[in-house]
C-alpha cells in the first residue's frame, strides 16, 4: 500500500486569471469546495497518510488552508517562495519528504471520479516497480471534459507509454495523477524543468506505462471551464 502523495499546488495560475489574482489556483472553487480539496479527499479516500504539498503563488494562503482543513492527512510544505521550480524541479526539491518508496503525485488542476473501481487502488494493483518507473493516469481524449489539446499518450497492449507524433493526435491524456519511483529522480538538468524530462528517460528505457481511468475527468484550467464543470457534475 502506497501511504504518501505529492500535491503539486506551486504554478502560477496564469491560465485561471482573473480568479488568481488574490487566490492561488489550488483555492479556486469548483462546486463549492476549492480544487486541491476535491484532489486530497481523493487521495485519503485512497488510503495516503502524507501529503508533500509544494508551495509557490501565494503560499501562505496555502499553507493557512492546509492547517484549518480536518482530516487525516499528515502535511508536509516543500517551499518553493524563492524561486518557482516547475514540476520536475518540484519534484527534485520534495524527494527529501518523499522518503525512499512509489508514491503517488497528484495535479491540484484536475479533477477526477472513480468508475466501477477505486483509482488509486486500481493504480496501486497494476503497478511494478521491477518494470516501471511511472505509472501515469491517462483518460481517452474522446472522455478528456474540457480539454483542448490533441492528446499526449499512445500506448500499447501492455500498458507501454509512447509520445505523440507532433503532425496527428494521441488518443490519450495525462490525467495529472501517476505513480512515481524515487529512483527516477535524479541527475536533474537544472533548477527548474518539467517532469517530461523523467518521462522521456523512461519512455527510452521501456518503463514509462499507463492505465485509461475508468470514470470521469475534468481539465479545470480556465474560469470557463468551471461552470461546465459544476453543470455536467450536477446532472450526474
Amino acid at each position: 500500500m502506497i501511504d504518501t502523495a505529492m500535491l503539486m499546488a506551486a504554478g502560477l495560475g496564469k491560465r485561471m486569471r482573473p480568479l488568481t489574482a488574490t487566490r492561488p489556483k489550488p483555492l479556486v472553487k469548483v462546486a463549492g469546495k476549492p480544487l486541491m480539496d476535491h484532489a486530497l479527499d481523493r487521495l485519503e479516500a485512497g488510503g495516503i497518510k502524507k501529503v508533500v504539498v509544494n508551495v509557490h503563488y501565494l503560499a501562505d494562503t496555502v499553507e493557512a488552508h492546509l492547517k484549518a482543513r480536518k482530516c487525516g492527512l499528515d502535511f508536509a510544505i516543500s517551499d518553493e517562495r524563492a524561486k518557482l521550480l516547475e514540476t520536475g524541479g518540484g519534484l527534485i526539491r520534495a524527494k527529501p519528504l518523499l522518503g525512499d518508496k512509489p508514491f503517488i503525485c497528484a495535479n491540484s488542476d484536475n479533477l477526477w471520479i472513480d468508475g466501477p473501481q477505486e483509482t488509486l487502488a486500481m493504480m496501486q494493483r497494476i503497478w511494478n516497480p521491477e518494470r516501471m518507473d511511472a505509472l501515469l493516469l491517462l483518460v481517452p481524449l474522446a472522455r478528456a471534459n474540457c480539454h483542448t489539446g490533441p492528446g499526449d499518450f499512445h500506448m500499447d497492449a501492455n500498458g507501454r507509454l509512447s509520445r505523440r507524433n507532433t503532425a496527428y493526435v494521441a488518443p490519450f491524456v495525462f490525467t495529472g495523477v501517476q505513480i512515481l519511483s524515487p529512483s527516477m529522480l535524479v541527475n536533474p538538468p537544472g533548477d527548474m524543468f518539467s517532469t517530461n524530462i523523467f518521462w522521456n528517460r523512461a519512455i527510452e528505457a521501456g518503463r514509462l506505462y499507463g492505465v485509461s481511468h475508468q470514470g470521469l475527468w475534468f481539465d479545470v484550467g480556465t474560469p470557463q471551464a468551471i461552470p461546465v464543470v459544476e453543470s455536467m457534475l450536477a446532472h450526474g
